[in-house]
């Protein structure tokens, strides 16, 4: 936790959670600005412990969720680094094998205790059984209080596990929001830490009892990757995310061949420059009011990344013009963050928090 105005840490919390941010903000009722990385927990914890706040999204993660969407949609379309799109027959043949899978699976757990329990009809004992079938005791035990094939335990949930954030995402598909790819941001900002490919296989099965089929992204005239004029290599997701967001002033002569080949090839590359360079230009302004428009034409390009990132300003939409209004920002904090990260490698992990609190706090805040 980082004072703006004293530029200076005042403390070291245990943990990342929204329980311990809360309760830390509670604590001091006079905070009337809360500067936050747009971490889905981090704004909770303001929300609920530091309601009289005003929130304000940091600007540097705002240009960079930008960018992150632009490389997001470029790897869409057309470039090498795109998982080859299974056809049809594909997909059903795979659905096909896994739904077999899972049918012996039952049916084997099944005959199972039908077996253990025409054993126990016979009135063998638990011993005599686990003779007879090589089953531990404990385990026919288990097998035989139920009155029909006991389902594995699931182990403890944490945030690794999409599962975790169940009742979200139920939510989310309730109200049609049915596409991994937004589902796995919104979780993250929520605090996920599993991988998307977790996701995707817990959304697979709640398509295949709905007999959904995945959503395709709509399509753009783009069929071949685009390439460097000066070398003909094609150039990545990457490099054309990051030439996106740079203004025409600050491109080098061979970077700017690159713009201009990548907008010939690309619409979507076309559109999303443009969208671009206006949100920089709303971020250094000062002023939001032309912060709605831009959500609206974004929302119309039909560019699965950018509608995404879009809803989101729209969602935080009060962070996000205090942002533009507002001086502060989340720079401070990243800065003491990367010096936590450095004292705790140069003490090898030991360090618990009182001793990194001990560490980063002035004396003059050290109780």
């Amino acid at each position: 936790m980082v004072d703006l105005e004293r530029h200076s840490v005042v403390d070291v919390l245990e943990d990342r959670s929204v329980e311990s941010a809360k309760a830390w903000l509670q604590e001091r009722p006079t905070i009337e600005v809360v500067s936050q990385d747009r971490c889905g927990l981090y704004a909770q914890a303001a929300r609920e412990g530091a309601p009289q706040a005003r929130q304000v999204a940091d600007r540097f993660h705002l240009v960079q969720n930008l960018r992150e969407a632009i490389k997001e949609q470029m790897s869409v379309y057309g470039h090498a680094n795109v998982r080859p799109i299974l056809s049809e027959d594909a997909i059903a043949s795979t659905m096909s094998q896994q739904r077999r899978a899972r049918l012996a699976h039952r049916q084997s757990r099944q005959e199972i205790f039908d077996t253990l329990q025409a054993l126990r009809q016979q009135g063998l004992t638990y011993s005599e059984i686990a003779r007879r079938t090589g089953y531990d005791r404990r385990s026919i035990a288990n097998w035989l209080i139920s009155n029909a094939p006991r389902d594995r335990n699931r182990a403890t949930l944490n945030p690794t596990s999409p599962l975790y954030f169940e009742a979200f995402l139920a939510e989310c598909w309730k109200n049609g929001n049915r596409v991994g790819r937004h589902l796995f941001y919104d979780i993250k900002n929520r605090g996920y830490t599993g991988s998307r490919s977790n996701l995707e296989r817990l959304l697979k099965v709640w398509r295949e009892v709905e007999n959904i089929q995945p959503e395709s992204p709509p399509e753009m005239d783009v069929s071949e990757p685009v390439r460097d004029p000066d070398t003909g290599h094609m150039i990545s997701s990457v490099v054309a995310a990051a030439l996106c967001m740079k203004p025409r002033g600050l491109l080098t002569d061979r970077q700017a061949r690159k713009v201009n080949a990548l907008k010939q090839g690309s619409r979507a590359f076309a559109i999303m420059r443009g969208l671009a360079m206006r949100f920089n230009g709303i971020l250094r302004s000062g002023r939001s009011q032309a912060l709605d428009e831009w959500i609206d034409d974004a929302l119309d390009t039909e560019l699965t990344a950018i509608m995404r990132f879009a809803s989101v300003l729209r969602r935080d939409i009060d962070a996000v013009r205090n942002a533009i209004e507002l001086p502060w920002s989340n720079g401070q904090a990243e800065g003491q963050i990367s010096r936590l990260k450095m004292l705790k490698r140069a003490m090898y992990g030991r360090a618990g928090p009182e001793l990194m609190r001990a560490r980063m706090l002035p004396l003059n805040h050290r109780n």
